[in-house]
């Protein structure tokens, strides 16, 4: 079994090769001419550095429960009825540190690769968007991982308004819950522009729905599963629009009843209805994870079925779960309408 990623030291080392403080820039990936274009539904627009992403709500398969993320914050954001599909621009950052072996984006795009990026501003960036003749109505930050650069949202912020789009633009982030940089790196004041700034939502995914499935996709030390629920829990008391991810994937199919089952135990103790604003993600093989599995043994390629079959089992134990703890008129009522009360605040 290879080496825990050591996730403290590989986000330090990246966070300095990805932005530049004093020209408020970042590493932004150069999605053209890279291998996760080859998965893209339009080429990479923005000059290279953006791509348009299509959020569907159904399952390609059919399958897998109905994904409301971002479609239905979108919606109410933008005062619009909520439909089946919205469109995203996306912009990537170039440094992830952990290596989830399902991830769709290739690890040469994920570790500050300077033949597949370059420093770009915020507004930066909302130049190239407002220079396309055909904008999505959101911008989705993502990665990599956006929150090496905690800076990104809040500097995204400024550049919105600044050119007056701060009431018409839709702004989701997204955070792998690995690390206290938002703590850590933002003043009071970006904090307080992020908590308050009424067209953004964020988005946490849990990685894995117990320690071991959690290592085994992440490729981190498993002891870092209990850190994304403290994480979440910082998030949930500042009264952000804030909702989950997780994904159900696992090295083993033993038990996942129960296992599923104490997972949402603990996301019902950061608050009761937390089940109901976290959606699972269905695991699905891009092409990049197919040129990847070519350099992997028979063994490790037998342990990735094990997942993606557990995964099965598991979104099922998770309905069940759900039934049993909520009533059909809470679990038929939209994602935005959930309430998650804390300190005071309610989202």
């Amino acid at each position: 079994m290879s080496k825990a990623i050591d996730t403290n030291l590989l986000s330090s080392s990246y966070r300095a090769k990805a932005i530049n403080l004093a020209e408020r820039k970042l590493l932004i990936t150069r999605l053209a001419d890279s291998e996760q274009a080859n998965d893209l539904q339009l080429p990479p627009n923005c000059n290279g550095f953006g791509r348009i992403r299509h959020f569907n709500r159904g399952s390609p398969m059919g399958a897998w429960p109905a994904n409301p993320l971002p479609i239905d914050p979108a919606a109410r954001k933008l005062r619009v009825p909520p439909g089946d599909i919205v469109l995203a621009q996306v912009f990537q950052n170039a440094v992830c540190n952990w290596r989830c072996w399902y991830c769709f984006v290739p690890f040469n795009l994920l570790s500050a690769n300077p033949k597949q990026s370059d420093w770009l501003t915020a507004g930066d960036l909302i130049d190239l968007y407002l220079a396309e003749k055909e904008r999505a109505p959101m911008i989705d930050l993502s990665g990599g991982q956006p929150d090496l650069v905690p800076e990104w949202v809040p500097w995204t912020m400024e550049a919105l308004s600044e050119r007056g789009l701060d009431k018409t633009v839709f702004l989701w982030s997204d955070d792998n819950l690995s690390n206290d940089y938002f703590w850590r790196y933002l003043t009071a004041d970006q904090i307080e522009r992020i908590r308050t700034y009424p067209m953004y939502s964020k988005v946490c995914c849990f990685k894995g729905f117990d320690a071991a499935s959690f290592a085994y996709n992440t490729g981190a030390d498993p002891a870092l599963f209990d850190q994304q629920f403290r994480l979440f829990q910082r998030y949930l008391e500042l009264g952000l629009d804030l909702y989950a991810y997780v994904t159900f994937t696992s090295p083993s199919e033993d038990s996942i009843q129960t296992k599923i089952a104490a997972f949402v135990d603990r996301l019902q103790a950061l608050h009761r209805n937390l089940p109901l604003r976290t959606v699972p993600l269905e695991i699905r093989p891009f092409s990049v994870i197919t040129e990847r599995n070519t350099r992997l043994s028979p063994a490790a390629l037998l342990l990735q079925q094990t997942a993606m079959n557990a995964q099965q089992a598991a979104i099922s134990a998770w309905q069940n779960e759900l039934s049993r703890r909520f009533l059909p008129t809470d679990r038929a009522r939209s994602i935005v309408d959930v309430s998650l009360v804390s300190n005071g605040r309610s989202v």
